[in-house]
């Protein structure tokens, strides 16, 4: 058993074919089957199942491609760190994040690290949701992942950086636009823009609906991400119940007003990683210098209006 039967089994079970991981690797459909057949002899049981449209894992076959895919992002992160040691660079830092992450929660952060810390480089790999940014961090090697945070990860320790409160996006001219603060059951007659089907926030809201009893109506209007509806809610398509995002009232939305809905549980979001003690010093750094930007923003408190100023008491 080799690391490489390893690498090409673990990549065979997540593409499902052995021809599309044969391109991918350039090289023959026979080798590939070697590489797995190798794998079989040694543990004396099948790990794969061939069928009509490719392969798929057997009970074995999942068991193995779960551990071994865990070793070889671990590994692959440690001869990275080694690597670095070698040629005694800064090295990258390299982070999974959301769509609209970086404008949102990062982008002051960014311009002090790159400050600081010149020599090392920094590389998004952009994802659409929380659960993408989980599956980026374990197969890929990369070193943080930003996510709205949620039950726990086998294998990944996440971290809270700050809390958003939810607010009630609606047109300044809008019935509602005047109001200092909405309450719970008020969203009962509103039609609500539709956040991302099976995203960490849309089920953290969802929840909180069914505990407070709000019977929300179905909106014929859904979106991917927080930016799209608020776009959607500032053009009069709907209103949108999205969370306080730093930066969000100001000059860049003089058609919306942003009205705090105490009601609803804060969303926490925050880091993600594999391991806090195997990061690195500069990956330590980038997660510390965005925590306290976070935090001189004031989106820690829960209980800040959108603007800055306190919120009223619930």
């Amino acid at each position: 058993m080799t690391l490489d039967d390893l690498r090409v089994f673990v990549a065979v079970c997540r593409a499902g074919s052995l021809s599309a991981v044969a391109r991918e690797l350039g090289c023959t459909q026979s080798a590939v089957s070697q590489h797995v057949r190798r794998l079989e002899r040694e543990v004396g049981l099948g790990l794969v199942e061939r069928q009509a449209r490719g392969v798929v894992p057997t009970r074995a076959g999942r068991i193995l491609e779960r551990a071994a895919a865990d070793g070889i992002a671990g590994l692959d992160l440690a001869l990275r760190r080694l690597d670095e040691l070698v040629r005694g660079d800064g090295g990258t830092v390299r982070i999974a994040t959301g769509g609209t992450t970086v404008r949102h929660f990062m982008a002051g952060a960014v311009v002090e690290f790159r400050g600081r810390y010149p020599e090392v480089s920094l590389e998004f790999q952009t994802e659409n949701s929380s659960r993408g940014c989980f599956d980026a961090l374990a197969d890929h090697g990369l070193d943080l992942a930003w996510v709205t945070l949620g039950p726990p990860v086998r294998g990944v320790e996440q971290r809270a950086v700050a809390e958003l409160p939810w607010v009630l996006a609606v047109h300044a001219d809008d019935e509602l636009a005047g109001r200092e603060r909405i309450e719970a059951e008020e969203l009962a007659g509103l039609r609500i823009v539709g956040l991302p089907e099976r995203s960490t926030s849309r089920a953290h809201l969802d929840t909180a609906y069914r505990e407070l009893g709000i019977p929300v109506s179905a909106s014929d209007t859904s979106v991917a991400d927080w930016d799209t509806a608020i776009l959607l809610a500032e053009l009069g398509l709907g209103h949108a119940v999205v969370p306080a995002l730093p930066g969000l009232p100001g000059p860049g939305h003089p058609g919306l007003r942003f009205l705090p809905v105490p009601a609803l549980p804060p969303l926490a979001v925050g880091w993600a990683v594999r391991g806090w003690d195997t990061l690195s010093p500069a990956a330590h750094a980038f997660a510390d210098t965005v925590a306290r930007h976070c935090s001189d923003a004031g989106t820690t408190d829960p209980h800040r209006h959108a603007d800055g100023k306190p919120a009223p008491a619930p």
